[in-house]
């Protein structure tokens, strides 16, 4: 008995460094580009935090963030 459950014991496959870091970069440079109009527009409507509707009117108001997020609804937002 290994534990792993019903239909065989199949092999977990290993994720590399190099696979994480093809990962990792892509969505640090999507969370930077969110904050950074997130921030911008905030600054527009005269806040010194940003709120999820900041986050919203960065997504809808850049052309590749909304094609990208177009159907994801902010909660809040």
């Amino acid at each position: 008995m290994s534990g792993k459950g019903k239909g065989g014991g199949g092999e977990k496959k290993s994720t590399t460094a190099s696979a994480k870091a093809g990962l990792q970069f892509p969505v640090e440079y999507l969370c930077a580009k969110i904050l950074e109009l997130a921030g911008n527009a905030a600054c527009d409507n005269k806040k010194s935090r940003i709120v999820p509707r900041h986050n919203t009117l960065a997504v809808k108001n850049d052309e590749e963030l909304n094609k990208l997020l177009g159907g994801v609804t902010i909660a809040s937002g």
